[in-house]
């Protein structure tokens, strides 16, 4: 495994949307679980979804339950965060991060402490 490369941020209105992207150049994503995770000026990173690459299981903060989808494109070696219906408490650098191989066990207990982080993407979301 490797470094993944997050695209996609911007600044959206209140309300609007963005389609985040997360791709691996030189290893396949076939067999990991990715996990989005996000960091807020003077906050700490959190764990915003993840996505198994047995079943395509997905799990969600309760923060972006129902706005936010992960899917994930195994031929085109890419995952992806919808976000909908966002907020100015969204705002964030995103990154996306290889969770484990299958499984987002280590996303469900809280781990932050992976090998290959990328350089995020800023996502801004003005009132």
């Amino acid at each position: 495994q490797g470094q993944l490369v997050e695209s996609g941020g911007g600044l959206v209105q209140s309300g609007g949307s963005l389609r985040l992207s997360c791709a691996a150049s030189t290893f396949s994503l076939e067999n990991y679980a990715i996990g989005w995770f996000r960091q807020a000026p003077g906050k700490e990173r959190e764990g915003v979804s993840c996505i198994e690459s047995t079943d395509g299981s997905e799990y969600y903060a309760d923060s972006v339950k129902g706005r936010f989808t992960i899917s994930r494109d195994d031929v085109m070696n890419t995952v992806y965060l919808q976000m909908s219906s966002l907020k100015p408490e969204d705002t964030a650098v995103y990154y996306c991060v290889v969770v484990g191989r299958y499984y987002c066990s280590g996303y469900l207990r809280g781990n932050l402490h992976y090998d290959y982080w990328g350089q995020g993407t800023q996502v801004t979301v003005s009132s």
